[in-house]
């Protein structure tokens, strides 16, 4: 079963084969990809993620939807909630909001709206009472972000040998 949501702006659907082109466009983008990774992704990296999204939305019912502003169609982004099993300490014992905008597209609140619109979805359907996220220390923009959605640090970690926020947000 798969979950589209409509904003005043923005259509976020699954994440889909259609959108591949899309995605190699953006994680190839160093500006975008090294917020996140070392490096930027390559097409074979991007078709990994994209085949593990498509099978999160099978096997879970939820993960990642792509952004798109619905008045042009364009790829801003993406936003999901996921259960990616990530090997923390601590661990995330809630399900996991990600997100990433590409930068011709951030400072118009069209993250934040998109993030709403999952959060609202996460917390009407599957009645989690609390998300969780985690952020490099040095991504500022999605810290504030995360802040303007109701999130709050509550644990320093290393993920895959690099210092990592954990923050938490309590449903609405």
């Amino acid at each position: 079963m798969t979950t589209t949501l409509i904003t005043d702006r923005l259509t976020l659907s699954p994440v889909g084969v259609a959108d591949f082109d899309d995605l190699v466009k953006l994680w190839g983008d160093p500006v975008f990809a090294t917020s996140i990774f070392p490096a930027p992704l390559t097409s074979e990296d991007v078709w990994f993620r994209l085949l593990r999204d498509i099978g999160h939305w099978e096997a879970l019912g939820h993960g990642n939807w792509s952004i798109r502003d619905t008045a042009t169609g364009d790829y801003v982004g993406s936003v999901g909630v996921l259960d990616y099993r990530r090997l923390l300490d601590p661990p995330f014992d809630a399900p996991e909001l990600g997100w990433g905008v590409a930068p011709r597209f951030q400072g118009r609140g069209m993250a934040f709206e998109a993030l709403s619109a999952a959060l609202a979805w996460c917390d009407d359907t599957l009645n989690a009472p609390r998300t969780v996220c985690m952020i490099s220390p040095d991504n500022a923009p999605s810290h504030a972000l995360a802040a303007r959605a109701g999130y709050v640090r509550y644990a320093d970690a290393l993920y895959k040998g690099e210092p990592v926020v954990l923050l938490e947000r309590r449903a609405a």
